[in-house]
C-alpha cells in the first residue's frame, strides 16, 4: 500500500520530531482503517491528499475519489483491522512506514484472523519562510469570517502576533508567507490568502486546501 496522508492538516507544530511523526502516522493509519470498516468514506477522505495512490492486497489501484464515498458495511459482516508491528523511518521530508494489519472477522467464538503486510510512503509538509508584517496590516486582518453557518474563523491581533480561532476553539498563532498570505506553523501547505476590494479593504480570504479549498467572507 502506498499512501499519501494529508499531514499538513495534522501536524500542528513545527518542527516535529521523528517520534512525533511516527506516533501521528500510526494513529492516522489506524483511524483510516477503522473508518473503512465502518463504511465512512467521507472520514477516510479527510486523511488523504488529493493525489493519493492506494494499492490494495490484490494489487488493485485506487484514487481518493474511489475511497471517499460513504457506504454501510455488508450486512452481517463483523470485521476489524488492527495495525501492529509499526515501524516508521523519517528521511527529511519523506516518511516510510511498515506495519502489519491484523484482520479479524466472523461471529464470536469463530473469528478468523489474517495478517497483511502494508507500507506507506508519505511527503511531510514544510513551512515556507516567515516574514514580519507591521501592526497596521495585522489589524486589517482582525475580524470574523464565515464560509458557512457552522464554519466561522476569527482572526485577532494579540501583541505582535496574528491568532486564529475556528468556531470559538483554541487560538493558533499565524505566520505570514507574504503580505495577505498567512499559515498555521506546521501547515504551510494550506495557507490562507486574504482578499481585498478595490479600495484595499480586506473582504475575506481563501483557505487553500487543494481540491477542498474554502472561501470565507468577512462578516464582522
Amino acid at each position: 500500500m502506498i499512501l499519501s496522508l494529508a499531514l499538513a492538516a495534522a501536524l500542528s507544530s513545527a518542527p516535529a520530531s521523528a517520534a512525533e511523526v511516527s506516533a501521528l502516522l500510526h494513529q492516522r493509519t489506524q483511524a483510516f482503517s477503522d473508518a473503512g470498516q465502518q463504511g465512512k468514506g467521507g472520514v477516510m477522505a479527510k486523511y488523504l491528499d488529493d493525489a493519493v495512490v492506494f494499492f490494495n492486497e490484490g494489487g488493485g489501484r485506487a484514487a481518493k475519489a474511489d475511497l471517499a464515498q460513504d457506504g454501510p458495511p455488508a450486512p452481517g459482516v463483523d470485521r476489524t483491522i488492527t495495525t501492529t508491528d509499526w515501524d516508521c523511518q523519517v528521511h527529511g521530508d519523506v516518511a516510510v512506514t511498515s506495519f502489519v494489519d491484523v484482520v479479524e472477522q466472523g461471529p464470536a467464538g469463530q473469528r478468523q484472523r489474517s495478517r497483511f503486510r502494508g507500507s506507506e510512503t508519505l511527503a511531510l509538509p514544510e513551512d515556507p519562510p516567515a516574514v514580519a508584517l507591521d501592526a497596521h496590516t495585522l489589524d486589517e486582518y482582525a475580524g470574523v469570517y464565515e464560509a458557512a453557518a457552522d464554519t466561522r474563523l476569527t482572526f485577532a491581533h494579540r501583541g505582535g502576533d496574528l491568532v486564529a480561532s475556528l468556531n470559538g476553539g483554541a487560538e493558533s498563532v499565524q505566520k505570514a508567507q507574504a503580505r495577505d498570505i498567512v499559515f498555521t506553523p506546521g501547515r504551510g501547505a494550506t495557507p490562507k490568502v486574504f482578499q481585498r476590494d478595490a479600495a484595499g479593504k480586506v473582504t475575506g480570504f481563501i483557505y487553500l486546501r487543494g481540491g477542498n479549498s474554502l472561501v470565507f467572507k468577512r462578516v464582522g
